[in-house]
């Protein structure tokens, strides 16, 4: 059986992270949809809002599980038995950091390769950041989030005012 690991802070998933969600499960038995922190980013969702959404959007897919970890993604990888960490590239921007995180993966644990899929030109330009400011700008997300998600970020956009 082979694994994989979709590693992000997904907060929150958008319509090109679900775009490689079904992509990848289609390349592999099983997808850990994997929540990390990231203390370079302060989230708008907890994890449990960011689990709950991404459960509920990931509802089609009997083969992806949702989880979360406090590890590296590496290790992660290596705790579920996944050779394979999946990442989505969006442009050439993306392609140096994602690189750069290759590399430092490859030197922790060379038995764990990086696949990236290319996000479907459509929605090359979405990123969580991009679409949490236009949301909080009262502009509609829509086509840019699933629904459940442009649901959750009114209503949290709402309780803060």
């Amino acid at each position: 059986m082979t694994k994989a690991v979709y590693p992000g802070t997904f907060d929150p998933v958008t319509s090109g992270h679900l775009d490689i969600i079904e992509r990848a499960s289609r390349m592999y038995d099983h997808l850990y949809v994997t929540i990390f922190s990231n203390p370079n980013k302060k989230t708008m969702f907890s994890l449990e809002e960011r689990i709950e959404l991404l459960n509920e959007v990931i509802k089609g897919f009997p083969n992806v599980t949702v989880d979360y970890s406090d590890l590296l993604a590496v290790e992660y990888a290596k705790v579920v038995s996944a050779p394979v960490l999946v990442r989505g590239l969006r442009a050439t921007m993306d392609f140096e950091y994602e690189l750069q995180l290759a590399f430092s993966n490859q030197y922790l644990d060379q038995d764990v390769d990086m696949v990236f899929l290319m996000t479907r030109p459509n929605h090359s330009f979405i990123s969580s950041s991009s679409v949490k400011e236009i949301a909080m700008h009262n502009r509609s997300v829509r086509g840019l989030v699933p629904l459940v998600v442009e649901d959750a970020l009114k209503r949290k956009i709402n309780s803060v005012d």
